[in-house]
């Protein structure tokens, strides 16, 4: 690494910050705990992860996925639909390992959640009160009791990369846990719905679309005020807000 003259900041934020110097990706997180999660799941996941290089607190190094991420929030995907069936390959797997010892959010905490991002969307202006209330209805299918599984729990399509139609890896494991499998597939194909099938047919069994259809709108809505505050922006092309007005 001494001889790398670039230094990427992937992201950067006041919780967390990312930087690629080479093949080496080093993660700074204020919160251990989140790094602790991450260690281990990756460490009992039973699909491609990346390779832990060393771990000397507040830092993670992390050597680099081959391949592309399969896509991104707001831009086509140019993977082929043979690999978008190899991620829902890849989920089903995940999904039927062992539970960790670890819990994830309750049903209760789901909703709680969604009830308080709603009401601050709406007192602060930042959507329209009968979107909101749409969304929130479509949310509601997903407000049910489920069987937990091994989950990644931000299962974004950046966080899954491909070698043409391939599976090379998962990244970013600091929210897996205990959860519901549908909110995986969901949030892999938030805002890429017309690879849904692909996924699902890799995944092989039959799911709940309206479910899908409420991960969608619950996690736009439950996500708007944290992307807003750390400076991302949920309004550009395709991305959140663009995937709660396609549902009116």
């Amino acid at each position: 690494m001494s001889t790398v003259e670039d230094v990427e900041v992937v992201v950067a934020h006041n919780e967390r910050a990312t930087l690629r110097v080479g093949d080496v990706f080093l993660k700074i997180d204020a919160d251990q705990t989140r790094t602790d999660v991450e260690v281990e799941a990756m460490a009992i996941a039973p699909i491609p992860t990346p390779e832990v290089l060393w771990r000397k607190p507040p830092v993670l190094a992390l050597a680099a996925l081959p391949g592309t991420a399969l896509g991104r929030l707001g831009e086509p995907s140019i993977a082929s639909p043979a690999a978008w069936a190899a991620a829902g390959a890849a989920v089903r797997m995940l999904h039927d390992a062992h539970l960790p010892p670890w819990p994830g959010r309750s049903l209760d905490e789901v909703a709680s959640q969604l009830d308080g991002e709603c009401e601050w969307l709406v007192a602060n202006g930042v959507l329209p009160t009968d979107l909101v209330a749409r969304n929130r209805r479509i949310a509601e299918a997903a407000l049910r009791p489920w069987t937990p599984v091994l989950t990644h729990g931000d299962l974004q399509i950046s966080h899954l990369f491909v070698d043409g139609d391939e599976i090379t890896g998962v990244i970013d494991w600091s929210e897996a846990g205990q959860g519901d499998a549908l909110y995986d597939l969901a949030t892999l194909t938030l805002g890429h719905e017309e690879h849904l099938g692909d996924v699902i047919a890799g995944y092989g069994t039959d799911v709940d679309l309206d479910v899908i259809r409420g991960w969608w709108s619950w996690r736009s809505l439950v996500a708007a005020r944290w992307l807003i505050e750390h400076g991302f922006d949920p309004s550009s092309p395709g991305a959140e807000f663009d995937v709660l007005r396609s549902r009116m």
